[in-house]
């Protein structure tokens, strides 16, 4: 069974050219939906053998769906350029173990890396996400932000995906800010609406949950740290959609 990767990319040079020859591993075909980045991104993707669209960032979920009519195969692997299979889901794949049952979304587990560090703690893993379907009966939703695959027979399997989105904690903090934007718009689109405390409320319990019950007090001082940006992303995201809420009013 062929299967076809798809990407979609803003300013990867540093992660892409490793990206693609990944895929290339267990796809006969790469496609990369690229949002008119600025540096050597598409440059780099075409001369390792992928087909590069050229696309104005949609939205998260939008930016998928715009490339699966340039895929040729029913299985799509769509991982990030800053994702790659770990060995387990490589065999998993390779092996033909997908086509088993009547599945048309598997959920692998997600391991996330501070530059080398593995973050296993505060919520962090056992992180699943959907990103192998097959487009005849699955596909990306149309959020904005954090989408996901709607399916008819999602499973979960415990094989890996190995996701290197940060070198800092700097960078950490960028993107859960700007990931709080986009979320509160979302929120705001679909009728969401709420009260000067949620906030607050949110943010406490966003770092209790993963300080105390996940366990990031285990952790020393990045424990305490991952649970703080936890609550950062939660507060500001119900932050910004008040701040939405009282702009719209007075319009």
């Amino acid at each position: 069974m062929a299967i076809s990767g798809l990407v979609i990319t803003f300013n990867e040079e540093k992660m892409i050219g490793k990206c693609v020859e990944a895929l290339f591993r267990v796809c006969d075909e790469v496609i990369v939906v690229d949002s008119l980045s600025s540096d050597r991104t598409v440059e780099i993707a075409t001369s390792k053998g992928a087909t590069v669209i050229s696309q104005a960032f949609l939205g998260d979920g939008p930016q998928r769906t715009h490339g699966l009519p340039y895929c040729k195969n029913d299985w799509i692997l769509n991982l990030d350029a800053d994702e790659f299979l770990d060995a387990d889901a490589e065999r998993f794949i390779l092996d033909k173990k997908y086509l088993s049952g009547n599945v048309d979304a598997w959920s692998f587990r997600v391991k996330n890396f501070l530059a080398d560090k593995l973050i296993d703690f505060a919520g962090w893993y056992p992180d699943h996400k959907v990103r192998f379907f097959d487009r005849r009966t699955a596909h990306p939703s149309a959020a904005r932000v954090h989408q996901h695959i709607e399916a008819t027979n999602e499973k979960r399997v415990p094989v890996h995906i190995l996701h290197y989105g940060w070198d800092s904690y700097d960078q950490i903090i960028s993107k859960k800010n700007q990931y709080s934007g986009w979320h509160a718009q979302q929120l705001y689109d679909q009728g969401k609406r709420i009260g000067p405390f949620k906030p607050i409320l949110n943010g406490w319990w966003a770092f209790t949950r993963c300080y105390f019950f996940k366990k990031g007090f285990l952790h020393g001082i990045d424990g305490f740290t991952i649970s703080l940006i936890q609550a950062f992303f939660s507060h500001m995201k119900y932050v910004k959609l008040l701040k939405l809420q009282k702009k719209y009013r007075k319009q």
